[in-house]
């Protein structure tokens, strides 16, 4: 009896070593051919700028080719469905900013789509902070100034954004709800002509990336008179926090980039590529690129990518409604 009970328990063993070791050798072997990115971000534009030099440093790690495959428009719905229709295998990622995760079931409620539901946060990326921009012959010297005429002229004081339902559209909804105020708002179908416009007076004011308003910036058409966080960044030491410079102390506007997997993919292969991510995001050459852009370099786990994505989509969801804001 003894000896057979033995037997059992050996081979009982065997079995869970059996079946721990096929739930290991997926992570193992991965990724064994070439992984592809799908993003809905333009060519050329910052995030994609980031994803292609986080995709080399990938492949090389891999020792796969690691493909970024762009696809934008439809608000992100196309790259999205293209995401959603590949295999969950890990090797099909998607590339999204925290407002197609957060803001998207809020902004189009009739497709009932929620992103979480259908992909999982595997990998963050950066996130990006906003500065306020105003022509450079602005009589407003910091946001104080910007808040008292918007209250002297309500509905007057124009504000661009790079469309409906983002970050810039919303903070400046976010800025409107903190203080009081209602103003125009402008959206652009390109940043470019935005910050033209700010930099000609056309749009009073706007929220921007260091990437994205750069060129009008040293062309010495912008000024920034504030950054919408509780830190000043080093790319831009002079400019104010929001409340040094008279500006709600509440007003945080920013943007966080993370990598998604189609749900279904073995957790063992997420992990994998959630250690690899954030072992290619401390590459030296990594970091000097996110300083380029004022990016700031993100290891979270997916859980923290979640319990992120999950405020940002109360604070959106808030605004959305108070703004009555709809892209159906």
């Amino acid at each position: 009896m003894t000896s057979l009970l033995s037997l059992l328990a050996t081979g009982t063993a065997a079995a869970l070593l059996s079946t721990a070791a096929a739930a290991q050798a997926p992570a193992a072997d991965f990724p064994s051919r070439p992984v592809t990115i799908v993003t809905p971000f333009a060519a050329g534009s910052g995030p994609d700028a980031v994803l292609r030099l986080v995709s080399d440093k990938l492949g090389r790690l891999w020792n796969q080719r690691v493909l970024v495959d762009n696809k934008p428009g439809g608000g992100g719905f196309i790259a999205i469905e293209q995401a959603r229709r590949a295999a969950p295998d890990g090797y099909t990622l998607l590339q999204l900013d925290s407002e197609h995760i957060a803001a998207l079931p809020h902004l189009y409620k009739s497709r009932n789509f929620v992103p979480l539901e259908h992909f999982d946060p595997v990998a963050s990326l950066f996130r990006t902070p906003f500065l306020v921009a105003v022509p450079t012959d602005s009589a407003w010297k910091n946001m104080a100034d910007l808040v008292a005429a918007a209250k002297a002229r309500p509905g007057q004081v124009s504000y661009g954004s790079w469309g409906v339902g983002s970050p810039g559209h919303l903070g400046g909804q976010q800025l409107e709800a903190l203080t009081g105020t209602h103003m125009q708002h402008v959206p652009y179908r390109e940043v470019s002509q935005l910050f033209a416009n700010v930099g000609s007076g056309e749009v009073a004011w706007s929220f921007a990336s260091l990437p994205s308003s750069q060129g009008i910036y040293k062309a010495g058409k912008l000024r920034y008179i504030a950054i919408a966080a509780p830190r000043r960044i080093p790319q831009m030491p002079d400019v104010p926090t929001m409340a040094e410079a008279g500006g709600p102390a509440g007003l945080e506007v920013n943007s966080f980039v993370s990598l998604l997997t189609p749900k279904g993919v073995p957790a063992a292969i997420r992990t994998k590529i959630n250690a690899d991510v954030a072992k290619v995001i401390a590459d030296p050459e990594i970091r000097a690129r996110f300083d380029t852009f004022a990016f700031e370099p993100l290891a979270w786990s997916p859980e923290e990518i979640g319990r992120n994505a999950e405020a940002k989509s109360k604070t959106y969801g808030e605004l959305v409604r108070r703004g009555n804001i709809s892209l159906e």
